[in-house]
């Protein structure tokens, strides 16, 4: 049986995941240019991966839809960096394993059976970004 997942823990290594809503194929590829998920009026300019199975539920349980969220083992098409959202104000040295990329990533197979937050810790996430807002400190660096 899956498990919550656990900060920082790599998933597999080599792995990279995308935590989304967005219902996906293996095949499909997921560029950027889309609705940010954090940042209201904002198109985003990167698609953002992880090795970590934590950082991918957190994206597929904050993302933008009504849609279940998802998690798919995804392969980059082009060169990755650290995510600076992450990286460099709140955790130095990537310990998330958070990346982005300007080019498309191949969706390879969707992760079915993972465990996400508790609701608790999603409300207050939930909660933690709607302060970061209302204080105008919510930028996403992309």
């Amino acid at each position: 049986m899956a498990s919550a997942p656990v900060p920082f823990q790599v998933y597999k290594a080599g792995t990279y995941l995308h935590g989304t809503k967005a219902d996906l194929v293996p095949g499909d590829l997921l560029s950027s240019g889309h609705a940010s998920n954090f940042e209201e009026g904002r198109t985003s300019r990167h698609v953002y991966v992880s090795e970590t199975l934590d950082t991918a539920a957190w994206g597929a349980e904050l993302a933008a839809g009504d849609g279940p969220g998802r998690i798919y083992v995804v392969e980059p098409t082009g060169d990755l960096e650290d995510d600076p959202n992450v990286t460099d104000r709140k955790f130095p040295g990537n310990p998330t394993r958070s990346y982005r990329t300007r080019e498309p990533v191949r969706i390879v197979s969707e992760l079915k059976d993972w465990v996400g937050h508790s609701p608790e810790q999603i409300t207050a996430m939930v909660n933690g970004l709607a302060d970061l807002r209302r204080r105008g400190i919510a930028t996403i660096l992309d």
